[in-house]
């Protein structure tokens, strides 16, 4: 198992003994209402790092869930240990990398889940998901109702008129392209010979509107949304790129 930091973004060593050992750490450098969706679970993975194989199956059981919108973010900073990730987006890494700047910790690695764009903890222990969701459910609930569906040929989100006081600041309004399921064989690095499966892969994020605390409606047209093998589509209401999530919803059939 790898542990390493950004020298900019330096993670302690005593992070390694709160995370356990399932930690890789990164190198320097349809219809769908949100009411009954308690959170968002963004896991952060690669196929280069050897720690994250149990997350990337774990993680199948909170895609089944119907209270969560469960994401999987591949990340490309493993790519140099022999293996370019087939999944990996340069913009998911810089998503996790804006998150660690909002919550000014530091810690990036994989595998790393984050909760409602908010709290993290390492994404292969299920005891440490669960209780991070129970803790965090009462004061960082998602409080915007929001819903997806599709439509002649057009995917609709929808977002109520709320009190915008609780942000103070308009929403970004993104678009999450998913594939419901992918599996890769992995020939070289340090997951050579496994075949790894991972589920509810975002293959793009895009904002595509914003909110300000009126209702809103956006129609996107559903072809584009299709050219990588995507089958469903999630939307997150976040303040910017790495704040708190305030709604969300998943469309599970494109």
């Amino acid at each position: 198992m790898h542990r390493r930091c950004f020298t900019r973004l330096a993670c302690s060593t005593a992070l390694a003994g709160v995370l356990g050992p399932l930690v890789h750490r990164a190198p320097a450098a349809a219809q769908n209402p949100a009411v009954g969706i308690k959170g968002v679970l963004e896991l952060f993975t690669s196929q280069g790092c050897s720690s994250c194989p149990a997350a990337d199956a774990l993680f199948e059981q909170f895609t089944k869930r119907s209270d969560l919108v469960a994401l999987t973010f591949p990340v490309d900073y493993w790519d140099y240990l022999g293996w370019k990730d087939t999944l990996a987006n340069a913009k998911f890494t810089q998503r996790q990398r804006y998150y660690a700047k909002a919550r000014g910790d530091g810690q990036i690695y994989t595998p790393q889940l984050i909760f409602n764009g908010q709290k993290h903890t390492n994404g292969a222990d299920s005891q440490a998901i669960e209780k991070l969701m129970a803790n965090g459910a009462a004061r960082e609930s998602l409080w915007l109702p929001v819903t997806i569906t599709s439509d002649s040929g057009q995917v609709v989100v929808s977002a109520a008129a709320r009190d915008n006081s609780k942000t103070g600041k308009a929403l970004t309004v993104w678009l999450a392209t998913l594939s419901k399921r992918v599996d890769v064989m992995v020939k070289r690095g340090e997951n050579s010979g496994k075949t790894l499966s991972y589920f509810n892969v975002v293959r793009d994020m895009t904002p595509v509107g914003m909110w300000n605390g009126e209702a809103m409606s956006v129609r996107l047209d559903r072809t584009p949304m299709t050219q990588k093998g995507e089958d469903a589509c999630a939307i997150l209401l976040q303040v910017g790129m790495s704040g708190p999530i305030s709604g969300a919803a998943l469309l599970p059939m494109l």
